[in-house]
């Protein structure tokens, strides 16, 4: 059994626990990346991504030619 006093205060895993950790960094916090939720830290950044993409803070840009032409070849 754990101690509760090697816990970790923010409901982590244990102090010293063998979390494996990727060398990379979470893109959210910049926090070193963890190997279950990579390449973010954490469940909450994995879900502040995930809300950015559903609210539109990110976008693929796109440029669409003037002289667009369609399969029958009309204008």
């Amino acid at each position: 059994m754990t101690d509760p006093s090697e816990t970790d205060p923010k409901g982590g895993p244990p102090a010293g626990a063998d979390v494996p950790v990727l060398r990379g960094r979470c893109p959210i916090c910049s926090k070193a990346a963890v190997h279950a939720y990579r390449p973010f830290c954490s469940k909450r950044c994995a879900d502040v991504d995930l809300s950015r993409w559903f609210s539109g803070s990110y976008a693929v840009p796109v440029v669409e030619p003037d002289d667009f032409e369609d399969e029958s070849g009309e204008r």
